[in-house]
């Protein structure tokens, strides 16, 4: 069994959301699967390019084929989904205007078999909480954060840089886009996270761990999270989507 809730807030500056999340559960031969998206591009671009992202992917996973249950071909079906998201959400901003420019951030969680599947692009994150322990399975799709892993800056440089939230990857910016895929194992009573970087740039992770670990409510926890987030700032919109495995 797996449990879920979500919390989406458009933060205390900007003016709209451009946050966009789906959970798909309980369909009938479709795999339980959380999408999250962070738009880009001015005016209301952003908004535009993460809704139509994830209602492409969830309208595609509601297609899934039956039978499919090889990691390879799962991989492949996440990939070619994501390609054609990418394409959708490029021609857009090729044929109007007002969209120029726009992209968003993608990551895509899919359980099947007692396994989480991954499809990820850009700052978005998905966590994972297990036996105490908090630890990022997805990497920054970011300028800096390319720099922290080769080693030319330091944590505490890199929170601070200036070109933090440079994105290096993003869906829908160019005709092509390259997508990390991999799986992670469910034990009972791991806590997945899927968020935005509104909550990430305002807390560190020690802080999630410990404001979702004090309470067994899923909602709680969120509300919780968006909540802290917007104390120390809110300078962006906030999207929390927590799920747990349960063994009945």
């Amino acid at each position: 069994m797996v449990k879920f809730a979500v919390k989406s807030d458009r933060g205390r500056i900007r003016e709209i959301n451009e946050d966009s999340y789906n959970i798909l559960a309980g369909y009938s031969g479709v795999p339980v699967s959380f999408i999250i998206a962070d738009g880009m591009g001015g005016h209301n671009s952003g908004e535009v390019a993460s809704k139509m992202a994830v209602d492409f992917i969830s309208n595609s996973i509601l297609e899934w084929p039956e039978g499919i249950t090889d990691a390879d071909d799962i991989f492949g079906l996440m990939g070619k989904i994501v390609e054609k998201a990418n394409k959708k959400v490029y021609r857009e901003s090729l044929e109007n205007d007002s969209n120029s420019g726009m992209g968003t951030t993608l990551t895509v969680a899919i359980i099947h078999n007692k396994k989480l599947y991954v499809a990820h692009i850009g700052d978005s994150r998905l966590y994972i909480i297990r036996e105490g322990f908090i630890k990022r399975l997805t990497i920054d799709h970011t300028y800096v954060d390319e720099l922290l892993r080769n080693g030319s800056l330091t944590t505490e440089e890199a929170s601070v840089h200036p070109k933090k939230n440079l994105l290096t990857r993003a869906l829908g910016c160019s005709e092509n886009v390259e997508v990390d895929l991999f799986e992670c194992s469910i034990k009972n009573n791991d806590i997945f996270m899927l968020c935005t970087d509104g909550l990430t740039n305002m807390l560190d992770e020690e802080e999630i761990k410990e404001i979702i670990e004090k309470t067994d409510e899923l909602d709680i926890a969120c509300n919780e999270l968006v909540s802290r987030a917007n104390e120390k700032g809110g300078e962006d919109n906030i999207t929390v989507l927590l799920f747990k495995s349960e063994e009945r």
